[in-house]
């Protein structure tokens, strides 16, 4: 069983209590079946089945059912999903329905690349701001969004608005500025820095090691390499 997170339920559409726990191997399916969705709306796809749906993203039919049915009825029997609808609807369970402002802090390397990652504004996530601590970058602009001082954290976060924070620091700093968006008013960390961050109950933090993940690749092709026992 993996982590577990603390989704609000649709009281109307599900008829039982306010929220549920779901876990986040669910949610992340959700993100899945939504961009999947995204794809047959393009396709001109009007209606699709949970077979269908299933077979897209790598799952079963009943676990597609069962992923929607914690959040309310979706589809008819014998007939399927509006397609659209149900991407609506999804996106709205996601949180992706409205625009979230984010400020990214770490204008090195891999904040560079991440600023020019298409998808996330596609998504409905907007980098309002960028802070770094290294002096020489600060006033300088990203395709016209300004790289503030680290000094400044707590003015830009309150000007921007910003709720959501996509951290690119080195690991030895990363809990400092982490606690100083925290101060400021961010709700949500997205962290690229390979170290775990300690945060207030009411932070969500999301962690992203992409050296855990190349290892986990690693260990998956080696498994399949000749000679080597599994």
């Amino acid at each position: 069983m993996g982590p577990r997170v603390r989704t609000k339920r649709d009281a109307q559409d599900a008829g039982g209590d306010e929220s549920t726990r779901i876990s986040e191997y669910t949610v992340r399916r959700l993100s899945v079946y939504c961009h999947n969705l995204e794809e047959l709306e393009a396709d001109g796809v009007d209606m699709v089945s949970s077979a269908r749906l299933a077979d897209l993203t790598g799952t079963n039919p009943a676990q597609v059912r069962k992923d929607l049915s914690y959040f309310g009825n979706f589809g008819k029997r014998g007939t399927g999903y509006r397609v659209t609808d149900l991407k609506n609807r999804i996106r709205k369970i996601l949180g992706i329905d409205r625009r979230w402002k984010v400020v990214l802090a770490g204008a090195g390397n891999l904040g560079s690349a991440l600023f020019s990652y298409k998808e996330f504004e596609k998504n409905g996530f907007q980098i309002v701001a960028i802070l770094d601590s290294d002096e020489k970058k600060v006033g300088s602009r990203w395709d016209g969004v300004q790289i503030h001082s680290m000094a400044r954290c707590s003015d830009i976060v309150r000007k921007s608005g910003a709720e959501v924070a996509v951290l690119v620091t080195p690991a030895a700093v990363a809990q400092d500025v982490a606690d100083q968006l925290i101060a400021a008013g961010i709700r949500g960390v997205l962290n690229f820095a390979p170290v775990k961050l300690d945060a207030p109950d009411h932070v969500q933090i999301r962690n992203v090691n992409i050296t855990i993940e190349l290892e986990g690749l690693s260990f998956a092709l080696r498994g399949r390499e000749p000679g080597i026992d599994e």
